[in-house]
């Protein structure tokens, strides 16, 4: 019998190939939706839709977080804009420990582990930090080998996907060249 587990996840295309690799592993996991960095609201509320109505197609449970609190993300990162990745992080991943013990359920992870872009020693650092906090699971995954997949997958599907990872900072870096250069170098 498959275990129940919360999977925090940031956009339905990184959520394909995701949701099969720890489904394989035994476990069966139920979508959280938790992303306050996404900027404008217009972007939170497609990804939320998208995800919803592709969750919904493949029968997985999803909680969602309506509320759009960028606010809260962005008073977190003011004056550490080029640090911003571990505060977001801590954010999300904080939340889904939370729901996941609120759930009575005892394992955790993210769709964040499938980027190519993302600081995954960092991710696992603070997941891990969190389980011990919360007396969870927090289940590591390097998803990065199915990225292309999983992408794949959401073209076939029409599922809408977005050029960048969601806070005001990354669009920024995505239209800059100066603030992507700048960026790059503090990773």
């Amino acid at each position: 019998m498959a275990k129940p587990m919360l999977l925090h996840i940031c956009c339905a295309p990184c959520s394909i190939a995701s949701l099969q690799v720890f489904g394989r592993k035994g476990f069966e996991p139920q979508g959280y939706f938790f992303n306050p960095n996404i900027h404008p609201y217009r972007e939170f509320a497609r990804r939320k839709e998208t995800l919803r109505r592709y969750l919904q197609e493949e029968g997985v449970p999803l909680f969602v977080e309506e509320d759009y609190l960028m606010k809260d993300f962005l008073r977190m990162v003011v004056n550490h804009e080029d640090e911003r990745c571990p505060y977001c992080y801590r954010l999300r991943l904080d939340a889904t420990a939370r729901f996941t013990r609120e759930k009575g359920m005892d394992s955790f992870s993210t769709t964040l582990l499938i980027s190519p872009y993302q600081n995954h020693e960092l991710i696992r650092e603070i997941g891990k930090e969190l389980a011990g906090k919360y007396g969870l699971n927090f289940l590591y995954e390097d998803l990065r080998p199915v990225f292309r997949e999983s992408m794949d997958l959401a073209r076939e599907r029409e599922l809408y996907m977005q050029g960048y990872c969601g806070c005001i900072y990354s669009e920024n870096e995505r239209y800059n060249k100066k603030a992507r250069k700048k960026k790059l170098k503090t990773r």
